[in-house]
């Protein structure tokens, strides 16, 4: 749908809100359908067009220009604009203009949820954590803590490398990786099940986390 099917303009503003819209009469690009436009309406309006150009070659000095008070006849012509409706460029009927800007609608809306769909949703947020274990005690199966904690096994979980580290008097802690994804899996119930075995676990901290 462009601008250049209408065969009636009702009004300037109608031309103003296509324009918003619209860089151009029709597609992207400047065509004949732009120059006819500005045609119809410089030959309707050639004081009002040559005034619109002049003017705008003075775009960078607008904020210096001296003060001035519009004549009378514009004030008028500023008040009288909502009921401007006698621009005829082309030629069509409201009902017409209203069906086509509707169809104009319906077919953005659909290309939009279009590419929506074509990206699908968007991935899981995930994060990172560095899990300490420790343990009670230097006597601890460090072993059997590792084993029973990688046999935890949660929907959006997924278990990394591990280090031993030394924290005093013969004890190492278990320092392990792993990646949740943050809708799926909750900190505090992951290291409530690492601490329910009793017979290795003192402990845990979340010693370092971050956004993937």
């Amino acid at each position: 749908m462009s601008f250049s099917d209408f065969s009636k303009v009702e009004s300037l503003k109608e031309l103003n809100n296509f324009l918003t819209e619209n860089s151009y009469i029709s597609g992207s690009a400047v065509t004949q359908a732009d120059a006819t436009v500005y045609k119809a309406f410089q030959k309707q309006y050639p004081a009002l067009t040559r005034w619109l150009n002049h003017i705008a070659s003075f775009s960078e000095e607008f904020d210096t220009l001296p003060a001035g008070e519009a004549p009378a006849a514009s004030k008028a012509a500023a008040a009288e604009e909502e009921d401007d409706d006698e621009v005829d460029l082309f030629g069509s009927d409201d009902e017409e203009v209203d069906e086509e800007a509707e169809k104009l609608k319906q077919q953005r809306l659909a290309e939009y949820a279009a590419k929506k769909a074509a990206k699908g949703p968007k991935p899981a947020a995930k994060s990172i954590v560095t899990l300490d274990v420790k343990p009670w005690d230097d006597e601890t199966d460090l072993e059997e803590l590792l084993a029973n904690v990688k046999a935890i096994e949660v929907e959006g979980l997924v278990w990394g490398a591990h280090q031993w580290i030394p924290v005093g008097f013969g004890i190492k802690k278990l320092q392990i990786n792993l990646v949740i994804e943050d809708d799926k899996v909750s900190l505090d119930d992951l290291q409530q099940q690492i601490e329910e075995d009793e017979d290795h676990v003192q402990s845990t901290d979340v010693a370092a986390m971050q956004k993937l």
